[in-house]
């Protein structure tokens, strides 16, 4: 592998399955969450514009770090280069997010 790594981050938000390319990955110190740094877009062609690309790419434009909540991760790989970002619907399939309970706030104690 390369000196400097790439990564490929595939995750869900709200109903859709993102795939970025960035050099930093890590657990961060918000508790549940991942932090990525660092994104990559891929340069190769400047000829053909995608579109799924181009709004990835203005959405993060100005993100410095991103905190990824663990459940939504699918799968992280090591790459040896960067790729096209998308962003597709989910349409249901094999791979299904974790679904964690939701903890209510601790109420008042019972008294008997």
């Amino acid at each position: 592998m390369s000196k400097n790594p790439i990564y490929k981050v595939i995750f869900f938000n709200q109903g859709q399955v993102f795939e970025l390319y960035v050099r930093s990955v890590y657990q961060s110190d918000l508790m549940g969450f991942l932090e990525v740094e660092e994104f990559v877009f891929d340069e190769r062609s400047k000829m053909i514009v995608d579109p799924g690309e181009e709004k990835l790419k203005n959405e993060f434009a100005s993100v410095k770090r991103s905190y990824i909540p663990l459940h939504s991760v699918v799968r992280i790989d090591e790459v040896d280069k960067e790729g096209a970002c998308k962003v597709t619907d989910y349409k249901g399939g094999n791979v299904t997010p974790l679904s964690f309970p939701t903890m209510a706030p601790p109420g008042p104690k019972k008294t008997d």
